[in-house]
């Protein structure tokens, strides 16, 4: 069974920094895209970031492109998002998602993620 576990969320003031986690279990994570994506109240899900299965390629959207890095440590089965420069705006619940095709570079759209964790919140907040 696929299972992705988020952790690391909470309540922070703008500026600072969090570290998101994702500790993956139930299928060869190191054969896998993820990604990571958010939805605030009364919002669509949207894409974050993305890694490929070797980290070759990662990819970001723009509002978050130049504050946010995701990477991946296979051996531990664990996927990051580290948040620099949190807004308010950043205000969500962050899921940690699975592509849906194996060795795939995988894609920004949701629809191209099959597994998701349950989320964690991330409030940012004076």
């Amino acid at each position: 069974e696929v299972q992705l576990v988020e952790s690391g969320g909470g309540l922070v003031q703008p500026g600072v920094s969090l570290r998101l986690s994702c500790a993956a279990s139930g299928f060869a994570f190191n054969t896998y895209a993820m990604g990571w994506f958010r939805q605030a109240p009364g919002k669509e899900r949207e894409f974050v970031a993305r890694i490929t299965w070797r980290s070759m390629i990662t990819s970001y959207a723009d509002y978050v492109k130049d504050r946010f890095v995701i990477s991946r440590d296979n051996a531990k089965k664990t996927l990051y998002l580290q948040m620099n420069s949190l807004k308010p705006e950043d205000t969500a619940l962050y899921y940690c998602a699975r592509s849906s095709r194996q060795f795939s570079s995988g894609s920004n759209s949701v629809t191209d993620f099959n597994s998701w964790g349950q989320g964690t919140q991330v409030t940012v907040s004076s």
